[in-house]
């Protein structure tokens, strides 16, 4: 059976390609979920429209990604964590606490497009890409800093006790 797929099919085939797959495959499967439809002559000629404004949405969306892109560059973040001895936090940065930090400086990033392979875990300093585009990658500076100790606890408490006489 051959269908032309609607959407991006892993291991199959990308939007607008014609495929030849198995009946139950196609039947059962695709055709359901709305993720191809059948190679006849009339939806060929559809899905050489829907070709046409797939190609003018993702210019469309490759510049919207490129201008969000210029406003990434050169931005840092800095996160304060408690660690223990080597370094190591007590938790850890996930692509969620990035995208919240990115949205209190204004830029509004789904943090799945954050590529994060797996939580930072460290003190230091990493370059994290965003992929707001399949073109359009963005490394954004990460920095993430030991909390100060609070091991002298004598003036903590002076500043306590001065600041209720006032």
């Amino acid at each position: 059976m051959e269908v032309i797929l609607k959407e991006d099919v892993s291991k199959l085939g990308s939007r607008g390609d014609v495929v030849k797959v198995a009946e139950g495959y196609g039947r059962n499967f695709l055709l359901p979920k709305k993720l191809a439809i059948e190679a006849t002559p009339a939806n060929r000629a559809v899905i050489e429209q829907m070709r046409a404004s797939a190609v003018r949405r993702l210019a469309r969306d490759k510049g919207d990604a490129e201008a969000l892109g210029k406003q990434l560059v050169g931005v840092e973040l800095l996160f304060v964590r408690k660690s223990g001895e080597r370094e190591q936090l007590f938790g850890s940065v996930t692509s969620a606490d990035i995208a919240r930090e990115l949205e209190h400086k204004g830029l509004n990033i789904d943090r799945r497009k954050i590529q994060l392979d797996e939580p930072l875990k460290a003190v230091g300093e990493f370059q994290v890409p965003v992929k707001l585009h399949k073109d359009v990658i963005v490394p954004v500076k990460v920095t993430i800093q030991k909390e100060a100790s609070t091991e002298p606890a004598e003036p903590a408490a002076a500043e306590e006790e001065s600041g209720a006489e006032a």
